[in-house]
């Protein structure tokens, strides 16, 4: 753009390339290396977060200097071997009705900017409450870790009652199958029995949007849990399959709560307490525990004596009881194509008889009799057992999972269950902590501001070696609170939280948007050595000289984030909060710098001038005097 302005002005072309280049050679230089300063404190992070900003930083930090190298060598040859002179008469009407437009839009901006400098205190008040307004948003603005994606997979997890059969638990599964196969969304699903008799996984594919499918992964969640519900005896805790997932622990649904506490007893009695709370808080659905303490349990106690006088010994006893429910294979067949196990066990209806005991006959040693089981023993079945004990770091350990309740941020939901808990007045051994991705979001969360300040603080440091001054960094970096406020409040009518998608968005923006201020400080800085102009002037003719350059790339920029905002493919959730956020804050600051940047020049210039005579005058006192020189002699 520099070369062709110059081109235009009558310059040889390969004069303009040479002059047009060395012109803005330190320009190119300061943005490129204030971009890739940004990313300086993203390739010191750790976690998850961390490798995600890595990957990004590192991209494009090469993309950055291979652009470099190629702006400050072969552009400049390429322009001065194609690009050729032409009078304004030769170009097409097309030009011509662009032409004309932008000498509208740069005619009204220099009204505009004339009125900002007429009104230097209300210019100043307005960038100094978007400042404010910056700082309240980051405040106010939902926090969230990952945004909420439809790949087309749900994935569930059924739960039945803790003393159901494993045959019970797959008629119910097999019910469940066939109410999910009769959505019309549904393309594919399988069913499978869990770890444990009473619990089973279901596995659902969603048709592709292209062929037709209107609803999202939530709202088929949110119908086939509608579905179900009539099905008796059996509980299906469903989530919307993700493309990042963190954590290795498996449960029944995206988001986990664990609870800890080295007094088992005390566990039991607190967890039942904490997941009634939890269900009663708004942010949250689908609230589960994977504790499994109350399945039903027969407690048999031998008495010994009585089994002695029989000759009957408690192993024999234990042998019976194991032949009659253990299900103990006894002996195996084996065909030309398959084999066959022989298992031996009562009948299944006798299992499920609570009289199952005084139906069972042992054979006396002693008299060859036959001695009822029940005149041997006594069953207790009035006590609970567990099913399975959790742990975690060798502590015993119930794990309450949920999900978010439409239009609730992650960060909500966290704050939410941490006051609940708080205001319980638990037992200081119970002790609560998020794990997977609620944990990875607690730990980023916690370093958001840090890492927002430090690529400020690394981009003030680059830029003051480069310019070698103090104030025009903070010049440059003015253009920030403008990109931060238009990207918030772009998220936020979006209804978007600000997850670590958008976070990123926002830490591109600190590196596009100081473009703006960049060039025209660039400029300004040059007016003021080579022309003699008063820094009013200076940054005046500097914004209306670099207005066209400073408009091209801020579109170009925002027109390549708008395939980021609009996406609609399968998993274009994860990418989306990174257009809307670069889009708005392009936007927003592109309007505001271009009058507020300018004001804030000058009076950083009127600070620095102030300083420096404060600083002589200071100075000025401590110089030593020469001493009057002697009269002379007579």
């Amino acid at each position: 753009e520099n070369i062709y302005r110059h081109i235009e002005d009558g310059m040889a072309p390969l004069e303009a390339a040479m002059q047009g280049a060395g012109e803005i050679g330190f320009t190119i230089v300061s943005i490129s290396v204030s971009l890739v300063a940004v990313f300086i404190p993203l390739l010191l992070m750790g976690g998850i977060v961390g490798r995600l900003f890595r990957e990004f930083a590192v991209t494009v930090t090469l993309a950055i200097g291979v652009s470099l190298l190629v702006s400050l060598t072969l552009t400049p040859m390429l322009c001065s071997r194609f690009i050729k002179p032409v009078r304004p008469d030769e170009h097409g009407r097309v030009f011509r009705f662009f032409e004309r437009g932008f000498d509208a839009l740069a005619r009204g901006y220099r009204r505009g900017l004339l009125a900002a400098l007429r009104h230097e205190r209300i210019t100043l008040a307005v960038f100094v409450a978007t400042l404010a307004a910056t700082v309240a948003l980051f405040v106010l603005i939902p926090k969230g870790f990952f945004p909420q994606q439809d790949t087309g997979f749900i994935s569930g997890f059924a739960e039945s009652a803790q003393d159901s059969s494993s045959s019970a638990m797959s008629r119910r599964l097999l019910q469940l199958a066939d109410i999910i196969g009769r959505d019309p969304d549904v393309a594919a699903y399988s069913v499978r029995s869990g770890a444990t008799f009473n619990t089973g996984n279901v596995a659902i594919s969603l048709r592709p949007k292209a062929e037709g499918r209107t609803a999202s992964a939530d709202q088929v969640i949110r119908r086939l849990r509608q579905a179900v519900s009539p099905v008796e005896g059996v509980n299906l805790f469903m989530q919307a399959g993700q493309d990042i997932n963190v954590g290795g622990r498996s449960s029944r649904t995206q988001y986990q709560y664990t609870l800890t506490d080295a007094n088992l007893q005390e566990l039991d009695q607190w967890a039942p307490r904490v997941l009634a709370r939890l269900r009663e808080l708004p942010e949250l659905a689908d609230v589960a525990t994977d504790q499994q303490n109350d399945a039903a349990t027969a407690r048999v106690t031998i008495d010994r004596a009585r089994a002695a006088s029989f000759g009957i010994s408690p192993a024999l006893i234990d042998a019976t009881l194991n032949d009659a429910i253990g299900q103990r294979q006894v002996a195996q067949y084996f065909t030309q194509t398959n084999s066959y196990h022989v298992i031996l066990e009562v009948t299944p209806a006798l299992q499920q008889d609570a009289a199952l005991f005084g139906r069972l006959y042992l054979t006396s040693p002693l008299t060859g009799q036959s001695v009822p089981l029940s005149s041997l023993v006594t069953i207790d079945t009035s006590q609970t057992g567990f099913l399975s004990i959790n742990h975690q770091g060798q502590f015993p350990a119930v794990t309450i999972s949920f999900n978010l309740a439409p239009g609730a941020a992650l960060g909500e939901a966290v704050g939410a269950i941490e006051t609940a808990q708080a205001d319980m007045g638990a037992p200081v051994t119970l002790r609560g902590s998020f794990q997977g991705t609620a944990q990875a979001f607690q730990s980023s969360l916690a370093t958001q501001p840090y890492l927002i300040t430090a690529a400020i603080i690394a981009v003030y440091i680059v830029l003051g070696l480069l310019y070698e001054s103090y104030i025009h960094p903070l010049t440059i970096l003015s253009t920030l609170p403008s990109a931060g406020v238009g990207a918030l409040l772009i998220l936020m009518a979006g209804g978007y939280d600000l997850s670590v998608i958008a976070l990123i968005g926002i830490i591109l923006l600190i590196g596009i948007v100081k473009k703006n201020g960049i060039m025209m400080v660039d400029f300004a800085i040059h007016a003021e050595r080579q022309q003699g102009l008063a820094p009013r002037q200076a940054i005046y003719q500097a914004c209306l000289l670099r207005f066209r350059p400073i408009m091209m790339t801020t579109m170009c920029t925002l027109f390549a984030g708008l395939p980021l905002m609009l996406g609609t493919g399968a998993g274009s959730e994860l990418r989306r909060p990174l257009g809307w956020a670069m889009v708005g804050g392009l936007m927003f600051s592109q309007a505001m710098t271009l009058f507020t940047t300018p004001v804030v020049y000058i009076y950083l210039d009127r600070a620095h001038q102030w300083v420096a005579r404060r600083r002589r005058a200071l100075k000025a006192p401590m110089e030593p005097t020469s001493p009057p020189a002697p009269a002379p002699a007579p």
